[in-house]
């Protein structure tokens, strides 16, 4: 078994280097991604705290209903705050 299957938060920390791979590599093709060295700070705190808050909830979690509950929060509460800093829609 390697390291990334023993620890969920290594898991985290790796899914959300590649999810921020994405707009680094759109970046080089278009103009239309245009990211500072913040945006990725942001986008990084943002998903590894959302992704450690998910693997806290489902680690006490015990009914399957409670869990796809607290996910749900968690990734409700992630695209709001994602929203808000995107375009202002509570502003």
């Amino acid at each position: 078994m390697n390291i990334i299957a023993k620890k969920p938060a290594s898991r985290v920390f790796l899914g959300t280097a590649v999810l921020l791979m994405i707009p680094a590599i759109a970046m080089q093709f278009t103009r239309e991604v245009n990211w500072g060295p913040g945006d990725f700070l942001v986008a990084a705190v943002l998903l590894i705290g959302a992704g450690l808050l998910f693997q806290a909830a489902v680690s006490r979690l015990t009914t399957r209903r409670s869990r796809f509950v607290a996910g749900s929060a968690v990734v409700l509460g992630l695209l709001l705050v994602w929203a808000e800093l995107a375009v202002g829609i509570f502003h």
